[in-house]
């Protein structure tokens, strides 16, 4: 049975965009976040499964392990 509930939002409150565009507190871009709020909540898990990655790319720049 699919999940209909929307998942929270990933907003910690650090609402400041870096040179890359992203918020440094949620790494969502401004699109993201202006939008969050009329996504499905299909769209808003899809967000959050890219917002991990960029997390772990973040984390490791030169894509070692």
């Amino acid at each position: 049975m699919p999940d209909d509930s929307a998942p929270p939002s990933p907003c910690i409150n650090v609402c400041v965009l870096d040179a890359d565009g992203l918020c440094r507190g949620c790494l969502r871009t401004l699109d993201e976040i202006a939008r969050w709020m009329s996504m499905s909540a299909a769209e808003q898990r899809q967000v959050i499964a890219e917002l991990n990655e960029r997390r772990q790319r973040r984390s490791n720049p030169e894509g070692e392990l």
